[in-house]
């Protein structure tokens, strides 16, 4: 297994790792201090980490077993979580509103990402005829 998938595995498993921690502790320790509007934004970053965080985990076992080349795919998932549920984290729990212009290009860096998967898996089947 070359360096690209396991870095791309390990990030992957690394941000659903920290969806679940991000997401519980919001829900539990941050409960006391902060309103229920702030606790629904974490929420929301949490949740759209864990399903690219996913996502980013097969791109690493299509990497490895169709011996896809996902790169860009996985870079942008990658800054599209940071950008996205990063944010989101910071607005909820500073105030910060400025913030909140980081989060769409978070979101922009998701629909490229997909858009990216999305080609490159035609692409994939369209050159390989045992697919047919």
């Amino acid at each position: 297994m070359n360096k690209e998938i396991k870095y791309t595995l390990v990030a992957g498993a690394l941000f659903a790792l920290l969806s679940v921690a991000i997401g519980a502790f919001a829900a539990h320790g941050l409960k006391a201090t902060l309103d229920d509007y702030a606790l629904g934004i974490i929420e929301t970053g949490a949740r759209y980490q864990m399903y690219h965080a996913l996502a980013l985990i097969l791109c690493g076992v299509l990497m490895a077993s169709l011996n896809l080349r996902l790169r860009s795919v996985s870079i942008c998932f990658t800054l599209g979580m940071v950008c996205f549920s990063g944010s989101l984290y910071l607005l909820a729990t500073t105030g910060i509103k400025w913030l909140a212009f980081i989060t769409p290009i978070g979101g922009f860096l998701f629909l490229a990402a997909w858009t990216l998967f999305i080609i490159n898996i035609v692409k994939h089947v369209k050159s390989n005829p045992s697919y047919d």
